[in-house]
């Protein structure tokens, strides 16, 4: 098991989490962060520390598509491990559900 960031982070990419993560297998994106599976020790820190409930564990049903998301974006996005502001919008689209299709960015963040 590993642990992945779903939906829940796009456009609002809070970063409490990176802080916790004793590897700092966090990768961030323009407008969201991805675990990278190799690197995940699967400790569990980061789940809740995410006030957007984003973080989940990869063995949940229907989270395929955010498991293939995360490792492929943690190849190509900077890797983060301080916390930063969250986006400006990110208080409106939390709780917003399905967000993939319309809001995901696959442009890399600017990392540490």
């Amino acid at each position: 098991m590993t642990y992945i960031v779903g939906d829940a982070c796009i456009k609002c990419k809070y970063t409490d989490c990176v802080e916790v993560c004793p590897v700092d297998c966090f990768y961030e994106g323009e407008n969201m962060l991805v675990i990278h599976p190799d690197e995940c020790i699967d400790c569990g820190v980061c789940e809740p520390e995410c006030p957007a409930d984003a973080i989940k564990p990869d063995t949940e049903p229907g989270l395929e598509k955010y498991a293939e998301l995360n490792a492929k974006y943690a190849a190509e996005w900077p890797n983060i491990t301080v916390k930063k502001d969250p986006l400006p919008e990110a208080e409106e689209f939390d709780g917003v559900e399905n967000k993939l299709e319309s809001y995901f960015s696959p442009a890399p963040g600017a990392g540490d």
